[in-house]
Parts: structure tokens; C-alpha cells; sequence
């Protein structure tokens, strides 16, 4: 077993190609990044648009910070963690709930210094989404745990190491394997460890995440403009066919040019 924790560190940055201000302004805090998130995500919101994307994604964004305001309603901080691999679809929820922590923790209890999270490394990792989690849980203020093993056996040793952990935030979408039964809160099956999966973007769409990530300026895995859509591993993991430039098969456009849900998983699992 390999495992190690860290803590987010002072003077770090929020990830974006909008920057945040210099010298003394810029956040120094969990509470002043959450903040200033939650107003981004806010302005999003009040956008008037006659985009029918940006119209669904603002629907999104409402059933889901309403899902994460329920989990603070029914856990304590303490009890609550996220899964968090680098990967787009955690990257939005981990923004969404951090721009809900100002409006719902709890009256009596100071604003937390950091976000428990959980990173369970697939076999092969890239290094580019290595060095992103890296990066991006010191922006974020993540207590993040990293374990190199098995999904199974990580999680029984995490829940060890923090038997106060009581529901997990979880990325997973429809078009994920296993992910089309799912529901916005689901117990673990009985031969996992038990805790309660929480899947706030169960229900978006390939698009809307990527329309989220652009429209706030998020920085994300560098993978993904060389046209991956779908991270795990370097062995079952490769550019998206449907996203190779015509005339040139080595070079690809970025994820966020595919549409489609249903091409999503194209660069996953098949020979190179």
C-alpha cells in the first residue's frame, strides 16, 4: 500500500484562466475561495440567455447545489468527502461544492480550513493528471488522501483512517459504467464499506460539464486539449477517434469540441 495525505497549503491559487487578484487581495482561505466561487457561479445563474445550453446547465446547477445543500442537511462537515481524481466531471463538483459552503454550514461551527477528498490512483496513472490533482487540491483547500490500490480495498483502508466519514461526493454520470441506475444519494452495496454515495451531477450531460468548466474559466487536466475525453490509465486510455483532425490522424481538437454523450468513452479501452 502506498498512501499519503495532504493538506492544502497558504498562498495558493484558484484554478482559471480568469485570474484572481494579486499581492494582498487574492484568497488566502478555504472560506475566501468559496466565496468568490460561489459569486461566479451565481453570475452564471442570473445570466439571461436564449442559449438553450446555457439554459439546461443553469437547470443543472440548481438540482445540483440543491442535492449538496441536502447532504450538509443530513451530515455534519466531518462526515462528508470527496472522490476526487482530476478528472472534469469531479472538477465541476468539487467547484459547485465549495460555492455552497457559505450558505450551508451550519450556524454554530467556523468556516472549515479544508475539504477532506480522497484520490484513489488508477494503475498507470498520467502523470499530466497527477500533477493536476496535484496542483489543483492546493488551489481548492483539499485534505486529500491518495491510495494506490484497488477502488474496494482504498476505500475500507480510507474509512479506517477516517472512521468520522460517513457519505462521499461522487462524479460519476449516466453515460459512466454502472451509472445509469444510480440515484442522487445511494448506500454502498453490502459487501463494500458502507457509506452513502452522493452524486450531485448524476444527470448532466457531456456538454454542460464542459459549458460549466469554459463559462467559469476553470483550468483543468491538459489531457483533454489533446483531445482525451475520458481519463484513467495510460494503458486503457487514448485520444478521442471522433475528435482526430482530418488529414492529420496524430493531431486531435479538444474535449470540449465533442457534443455527443454517446462518444464520450470512444478513447477508452481500445488499441492504440
Amino acid at each position: 500500500m502506498n498512501q499519503d495525505s495532504t493538506s492544502a497549503q497558504d498562498g495558493s491559487r484558484v484554478n482559471g484562466t480568469a485570474k484572481l487578484p494579486s499581492g494582498s487581495d487574492a484568497p488566502r482561505t478555504l472560506e475566501e475561495v468559496a466565496v468568490d466561487l460561489r459569486k461566479k457561479v451565481d453570475n452564471l445563474l442570473e445570466l439571461q440567455t436564449d442559449d438553450e445550453l446555457l439554459q439546461n446547465l443553469q437547470k443543472q446547477i440548481r438540482i445540483s447545489m440543491k442535492v449538496i445543500e441536502d447532504s450538509f442537511q443530513q451530515y455534519r462537515p466531518q462526515e462528508l468527502s470527496l472522490s476526487y481524481n482530476g478528472g472534469k466531471d469531479c472538477l465541476v463538483l468539487l467547484v459547485l461544492i465549495l460555492a455552497c459552503l457559505p450558505s450551508s454550514l451550519p450556524t454554530d461551527s467556523g468556516f472549515p480550513k479544508t475539504l477532506q477528498s480522497i484520490f484513489i490512483i488508477p494503475y498507470k496513472s498520467f502523470p499530466e493528471v497527477y500533477e493536476f490533482v496535484q496542483t489543483s487540491s492546493k488551489d481548492y483547500f483539499l485534505d486529500l488522501t491518495r491510495y494506490e490500490l484497488p477502488m474496494r480495498a482504498a476505500l475500507e483502508v480510507y474509512l479506517k483512517d477516517r472512521p468520522n466519514i460517513k457519505a462521499i461526493w461522487i462524479g460519476t454520470r449516466r453515460v459512466d459504467p454502472n451509472g445509469g441506475l444510480l440515484k442522487h444519494f445511494d448506500p454502498t452495496d453490502k459487501d463494500w464499506p458502507q457509506f452513502m454515495r452522493i452524486h450531485p451531477v448524476i444527470d448532466w450531460h457531456y456538454a454542460e460539464i464542459w459549458a460549466f468548466i469554459r463559462h467559469l474559466g476553470l483550468d483543468y487536466c491538459p489531457l483533454y486539449d489533446r483531445g482525451y475525453t475520458s481519463l484513467g490509465g495510460v494503458n486503457d486510455t487514448f485520444p478521442n477517434p471522433a475528435l482526430a483532425i482530418p488529414g492529420d490522424q496524430s493531431k486531435f481538437r479538444p474535449a470540449y469540441k465533442l457534443k455527443e454523450d454517446n462518444e464520450e468513452r470512444l478513447g477508452r479501452d481500445r488499441k492504440k
